[in-house]
Order: structure tokens, then sequence, then C-alpha cells
């Protein structure tokens, strides 16, 4: 896995909550996570000011901390609109460079970018994130001249402009990987969900060639509440790559090819993410979509990121009949809290035909019952294919156990056969090869 270069750029970490305690440890693993020092950090209780975010007082304290840890830089942990970015910025000791949560994020995911193709994707993401942010920092007289060549707001219009083009004229090797897969006669599931959930104890749970002890070191969280460890955790689990992980898994004799998305990141605007991260349009195109949520999660966050994904999956046309709920570590819960959990699922899924299933996926708990919510969602058709006994015929066989569920063969005398069931396009295609064998024997 590739990492973030250390910059040491010395940082100061601000976060304001309407409850407390206020939060700070996944600030500041994200910042150590961009290679920054975390030297100090900066709290408050209390609705968001409109003005600074933080409220004058609080701006003028930030400034002596800035001042007195000599630090470089300030990562608040929330969404700065423009202005608020640039009064922020402007109140602090000069050479002081403010970004928000978002910001900070996209940093990373540049960090990690290794295709030509989401190195563009995250450039244009942090230049559209950017553009209102330098609007809104330059005077008046620039404003008036960001269409003449060469001002800072043309340039990034401009670079914006020439990414866009260079995206739209790459090849997709997603869907050229998508279309050649289901020739092949492979199902695709997708493994969706926020960060945490246990997307990648699942994809270990069922892929053919991946131990549950890897799983393990994928999803548990900071064990020993290190801040070492919480840094390692949100490299390895947040942002691990921008590109997919795809494993081949067998559910039910179907061969299937089973996708872990990149984790959904708390409050961070989705439309940042689609902006430059194919992911999520693998939901689009899979045949079934396991959307995996934490039932530990506290009643008021589970409910938020239940919808919120739900959202996001809905922005991709993921129709609910292909959705699979999984409502994971339930085994965390008592009875009423898993009651609790389903109550509040149900209502999220009201409108959907999906139905919410508990499952533990680190103890195997319920597994069968999600295994089997999947395979009903599986494009399925059976067939009987009869062709004469023959080398052709049994190459034909060994291919319908590698593509299709196969249910029984029969050899009677000089004529085999085969009963399974699979993608009708892969049926369709075993019937036209045994067709073509009869031909030959006629």
């Amino acid at each position: 896995m590739s990492r973030t270069h250390s910059t040491g750029r010395r940082t100061v970490v601000a976060n304001r909550s309407t409850t407390t305690p206020v939060e700070t440890r996944e600030i500041r693993a994200l910042v150590r996570a961009a290679g920054d020092a975390v030297v100090a950090e900066l709290t408050q209780i209390g609705p968001a000011d409109s003005g600074t975010y933080l409220g004058r007082g609080k701006v003028d304290e930030l400034a002596e901390i800035v001042a007195d840890h000599d630090a470089r830089r300030v990562v608040v942990d929330g969404e700065l609109t423009p202005s608020q970015h640039h009064a922020l910025e402007s109140l602090l000791p000069d050479e002081t460079v403010v970004i928000d949560r978002y910001r900070l994020v996209l940093e990373i995911f540049e960090a990690q970018a290794g295709t030509r193709r989401a190195q563009l994707q995250v450039e244009l993401a942090r230049l559209r994130y950017d553009l209102p942010r330098i609007i809104e920092s330059a005077d008046e007289g620039a404003l008036n001249k960001q269409t003449e060549k060469g001002s800072p707001v043309y340039d990034v219009r401009d670079r914006i402009d020439r990414l866009e083009g260079k995206l739209a004229d790459l090849p997709n090797p997603a869907e050229q990987f998508r279309e050649r897969r289901r020739e092949e006669g492979f199902d695709l599931l997708t493994v969706a969900g926020y960060t945490n959930a246990g997307k990648s104890t699942l994809l270990h749970r069922l892929a053919d060639d991946l131990s549950l002890e890897e799983a393990r070191i994928d999803d548990d969280s900071n064990p020993d509440g290190s801040e070492k460890n919480a840094t390692a955790a949100v490299e390895d689990r947040l942002f691990k790559t921008l590109e997919t992980t795809t494993r081949r898994a067998t559910i039910d004799g179907r061969p299937v090819l089973a996708t872990d998305t990149i984790g959904f990141v708390d409050d961070l605007p989705h439309d940042l993410v689609e902006s430059f991260s194919s992911t999520l349009s693998e939901a689009a195109a899979a045949d079934v979509v396991v959307l995996v949520a934490d039932a530990s999660d506290p009643p008021a966050r589970f409910r938020r990121r239940l919808e919120a994904s739900l959202d996001v999956l809905a922005a991709q046309d993921v129709e609910d009949e292909r959705i699979v709920p999984a409502l994971n570590k339930v085994d965390q819960l008592s009875r009423s809290e898993r009651t609790c959990r389903l109550e509040i699922a149900s209502e999220s899924l009201a409108q959907s035909t999906a139905e919410p299933i508990p499952v533990s996926v680190l103890e195997g708990t319920n597994l069968e019952t999600l295994l089997a919510a999947i395979r009903d969602r599986l494009p399925t058709e059976s067939a009987t294919i009869r062709m004469p006994n023959c080398d052709e015929a049994m190459t034909l066989v060994s291919s319908a156990y590698d593509r299709t569920s196969v249910e029984t063969v029969d050899y009677d005398g000089d004529e085999v056969r085969l009963e399974c069931r699979g993608r009708p396009s892969v049926l369709e295609r075993f019937r036209r090869r045994a067709e073509t064998l009869e031909r030959g024997r006629a």
C-alpha cells in the first residue's frame, strides 16, 4: 500500500460540537495520515458561527495557539463555507494556511491515487473545491479581471475544463472489466457502506482465496487506543486505495466477483467523492449491492448513516430490489438494542422492498440468511442441455462448473444431459454450443 509522505508541517486542529465531549481523535489521525504533526488543539461547544465558524473570541484564542506553537496550518474538523474560510484565515497570523476536513481528505486521496485516471480525478475534485474559495479570497479588482488570461480564477477554470476533457477521452477500464466478466459468466456483487462497518470482513468471508484473519486486521479499529494505531487505522481502512478491491467468490455454486468499495466517510459531502472516484459506479453496475451498516453505532448515528448510504446508492441509480441491507455487529448489542436497530432500519427502508438482515460477519451469525438474500437477487435461469457424449461435451461441462451452478450431469450412452442454473446469457451460449455439437453428430 502506498503511504503519504511526511511533510513535517506543524498543525493545530480545531473542532466544535453542540454536545460534549468534543472529539478530536479522528481528525488528529487524519492529520497524521496526511503527514503533518499535530502540535495543539482547540475545541468549542456550541453552534457554528456563520461568520468565522468558531466565533471571534475563539478565533483570537486560536491565533494565540498558532503563534505560540509556531504552527503553519490549521485544520478544522468540519465544513467551512468559502466566506468562513476566508474570514478565519485573515484573522490568523500571516502565512497560516486554513483547511477543513474535506480539503484534508482530498489531500490524502491525492497521495493515494495510483493510476493516471485517479490522479486526474483527484486533481479535478480539488480544483472544483478550491475555486469558490479562491473567488472569495480575491479582491474586487481581481474578480473583475477573472476572465482575463493569467488571473488565478481563470487559470483554475481553464484547468478544470482541460481535466474534464482529458477524463472524457480516457477509456473506462471498469466498464471494460465488467463487460468481459459478464461474458465469462460471472455475477457482480458490490459491498458498500461506511468505513469500519465490516465491509472488508464480509469480502473475506465471501472470497474463495482470503482468510478471515486478514479481515480482522483490515476491519478492527485501534484496539489499544494509541494515536499511532489510530493513524495507521485511518490510512489503512479509510484511504487504502482509490481503486476497488475485487475477489472471486462462490455463492450457491455460482461464480461471483465481489468488490469492496471505498468506505463512505462520515460527514463528507459525497458529491466530492463521486466527482473523482469511479468506485461508487461499481454499485450501479452490480447485480447485487450488500449495504453494510454498523449496528453498534448509537441509534442517531446509525439512522443517519444508513439513510445517507441509501441516498448515495439512489444517486447511482441502484434500484431497491438490488440492495441487501446487512446490519452488522449485532453480537455487540443486547436484545433490546438489536430490536431498536431493526426498527430504525425498517423505518429507513419503509419505501423499499429490501429487508434488513441482522448479522455478525466476524462471528458468522446469520450469514446463511444473508447469502440466501444475495442468491435470490442474482440473475438466474435454469436449463437442461443435451449434447452428444464426446470430448467437446466434456469441455462444455467443465465450463459449466466454472460459470454456473451445476445441479446434475447424467451420462446415458451416447448422450450427456446437463442441468444447471446461471446467468441467462451464459446458458444461451451453452445451448448454442450444444446445438453445434448435435449438428456435428448428425
